[in-house]
């Protein structure tokens, strides 16, 4: 189970606040890296989203562990995505996402439906409300996965050349 995970944002404090929005949660101050937020769902597993402020890179530090350090220039666009399962309606979600003025699209991923909300029109989350939950979880399924995932079309990849 993954319980938390980062990303980057220019405005971290509001994405933060629009995550917890999403989950039903609360965003709080990150005070390991100064100017970073963590929206937190409230749910018993600890599952929250850290937003770090665009640039910053996470660098090994051996026992003492990792150190945050900044770079001059953020990186736009990236492959890091997640699935985040909220509570919100479908409406709800393309309504928050229309509020802020990011790309909002519902698309069939075979299997299941995923909300693509483009937070700061940079970096995707797949949101999924209780609906595209239960699908998502039935293609997932332990017991089945392994064969579903090898099985799925390659039309479903969407890569761009």
């Amino acid at each position: 189970m993954i319980h938390h995970l980062s990303i980057s944002a220019r405005d971290p404090r509001h994405v933060a606040d629009v995550l917890a929005e999403l989950m039903g949660g609360t965003a709080v101050p990150f005070s390991p890296n100064p100017g970073s937020f963590f929206a937190l769902q409230l749910d018993e597993h600890g599952s929250g989203v850290e937003v770090h402020p665009a640039g910053t890179e996470l660098q090994p530090g051996g026992a003492v562990g990792g150190g945050f350090v900044k770079t001059p220039e953020p990186q736009g666009y990236t492959p890091t995505h997640f699935a985040l399962s909220v509570q919100s309606d479908a409406a709800t979600v393309e309504r928050v996402a229309q509020r802020e003025g990011w790309q909002c699209f519902t698309c069939d991923r075979g299997p299941f439906h995923v909300i693509e909300v483009w937070l700061e029109n940079e970096t995707m989350v797949e949101v999924l409300p209780p609906e595209f939950a239960a699908e998502y979880l039935a293609f997932t399924r332990p017991d089945r996965v392994t064969e579903r995932m090898a099985a799925t079309p390659a039309a479903t990849a969407r890569q761009r050349h």
